[in-house]
């Protein structure tokens, strides 16, 4: 069966952890699609490197958090928070992205 995340989630942000680095956290609205996601392994550095065009050394995890019923990576900014040229400061803008993520389970 196809899913959309949107539908699955109850959060999908971003934001700043730290000037260097972006967090994405997906916290899932019923434990039973979380264990499913988390168990497909779709969510993984490959998926947030394609997503947000880095190569995958710059994602630096990827990681389950069951207590949160949560799936949370973070990646490398592209540009230092508050760098001349740099449009969103706290990185909160930066989850466009994943809303359209689809797979199967």
């Amino acid at each position: 069966m196809k899913y959309k995340l949107i539908e699955l989630a109850d959060v999908i942000r971003s934001k700043n952890s730290g000037p260097y680095e972006i967090t994405f956290d997906i916290i899932f609205k019923e434990e039973t699609m979380f264990q499913k996601a988390a168990a497909s392994g779709v969510f993984n550095k490959k998926l947030f490197a394609d997503l947000y065009h880095l190569k995958e050394e710059d994602v630096i995890s990827v990681v389950n958090f069951p207590p949160a019923k949560a799936i949370k990576a973070t990646i490398v900014r592209p540009m230092a928070s508050g760098n001349l040229g740099e449009a969103d400061v706290y990185g909160a803008q930066q989850h466009g992205p994943m809303l359209g993520i689809e797979f199967e389970m």
